[in-house]
């Protein structure tokens, strides 16, 4: 077993598992803010479903949940509600019991119908899980591959929940929400850390919103508008009152 290249490539696929959060499920499919060209939407749940399991729509309807009901009783993962540890360690185990409530789901997923390759392919999450865990093992070998996987899902779960534990807890609060900015979180999270700025701003594609905040998510859609695979829904920030 090769250690250091199984830890590489273990983080490596958390920064791709979590650009495609941000950029895809977070921005693009949860608040319409940008629009993904069809090609690189199917690459993308593609990559979500072989890293995370996740189905798209239930992210989106949990998240924009969290966005209605933010730190009530309602939220699906509020550190107020449910304690900073239990979202710091606990926050997927409050996705899926979020995600199991059917009405809840179709209630926020109506523009999100399931389509052909979900009921084949992207609704079974353990098919895409192995899938992604026999990828890994056929090109690293046995050993150096199960340790890849494993360094991907514990990172990548304790980052997600940072964002909704953290975010909700420690950083500066610039504008009158529950949330909050951290920068440092914001580098490993490729920009989601600046939370208290998305929900200020939920439909801007960017989180940056001054110039001391640094959004590596808006980097790579720039990137990706520059090659016509992205499309954003509106340039200047629209600000809402409370979140």
């Amino acid at each position: 077993m090769n250690l250091w290249l199984g830890v590489l490539v273990g983080l490596l696929a958390t920064q791709v598992s979590v650009f495609v959060t941000t950029i895809y499920l977070h921005r693009g499919l949860a608040h319409k803010a940008l629009t993904v060209h069809p090609g690189l939407a199917w690459a993308c749940r593609a990559v979500i479903w072989i890293t995370t399991g996740m189905r798209p729509r239930e992210w989106a309807a949990v998240h924009r949940s969290h966005h209605a009901n933010t730190d009530t009783a309602a939220d699906p993962h509020s550190p107020i509600v449910h304690g900073f540890w239990r979202v710091q360690l606990g926050n997927v185990g409050l996705y899926r019991s979020a995600a199991r409530n059917e009405v809840m789901v179709k209630r926020y997923t109506k523009d999100l119908p399931a389509d052909r390759w979900d009921r084949v392919l992207f609704d079974h999450a353990f098919l895409g899980l192995g899938l992604g865990l026999v990828i890994s093992v056929l090109v690293l070998g046995l050993g150096t591959g199960l340790l890849a996987a494993g360094v991907h899902a514990v990172t990548y779960v304790m980052l997600s929940g940072a964002v909704n534990a953290v975010g909700h807890r420690v950083g500066r609060r610039p504008y009158p929400n529950s949330a909050t900015n951290g920068q440092l979180l914001a580098l490993l999270t490729a920009g989601e850390g600046l939370h208290n700025n998305h929900h200020a701003a939920p439909t801007s594609a960017t989180f940056a919103l001054d110039t001391r905040a640094v959004d590596p998510g808006w980097w790579m859609i720039r990137v990706l508008r520059g090659c016509h695979l992205v499309s954003v829904r509106h340039h200047e920030v629209k600000l809402k009152q409370a979140a």
